[in-house]
């Protein structure tokens, strides 16, 4: 089986509900982005990604970047692994307090136009092909893998830190969680 390495982002400029709807990564998370990148150039030659895919997000983008350089591959963006897609007739400023509903809940109880377990199986599937690939995303994201994999049906599997390093197994047709990455310190609710 092929390692999957899932990576969330570094540390963004601004976060929910803030000025910029596609934030950079601050000072911490550029260190965070390099100290992935030094981790992942770290392993073993066969453990090792071999390509980079990323959110399309800016601060997905920003923190692959390093990695991306460091192995001289191009970086793939891929929507499939962006953020949690909020429903149409929401307001951006309403997005904080819905993702807060949202974390509380199950991936059933997720209101919006979508059906969010669909879009948990989309992720599971899109990861599951892509062995010896470091993929930077989300919060919400790596949630939705995380859980499937463990067969939680809370949204909230865990509280993947800004750079933490989830490690995956696939062989092309199944997709195994090795070990979650390392947890936040302080709550995102």
């Amino acid at each position: 089986m092929a390692r999957l390495y899932l990576i969330r982002h570094g540390r963004p400029a601004s976060t929910w509900g803030g000025h910029d709807d596609d934030p950079g990564l601050d000072p911490q998370g550029l260190a965070q982005a390099e100290a992935a990148r030094d981790w992942l150039l770290g392993l073993p030659g066969d453990e090792r990604p071999v390509r980079v895919a990323s959110s399309p997000l800016r601060r997905c983008r920003e923190t692959a970047q390093p990695t991306a350089a460091a192995l001289g591959v191009e970086l793939l963006v891929d929507p499939v692994v962006g953020e949690i897609p909020t429903p149409k007739d929401l307001a951006p400023e309403q997005r904080p307090d819905w993702l807060r509903r949202a974390f509380a809940g199950t991936w059933g109880e997720i209101e919006g136009d979508l059906d969010y377990r669909a879009w948990r199986e989309a992720i599971v599937e899109r990861l599951t092909g892509l062995g010896g690939v470091a993929v930077f995303s989300h919060y919400v994201a790596i949630n939705a893998a995380v859980s499937r994999l463990t067969g939680v049906e809370q949204v909230l599997a865990f509280l993947p830190d800004h750079a933490s390093i989830t490690v995956l197994e696939t062989d092309g047709a199944a997709l195994r969680l090795v070990r979650k990455g390392a947890e936040a310190q302080t709550s995102v609710l």
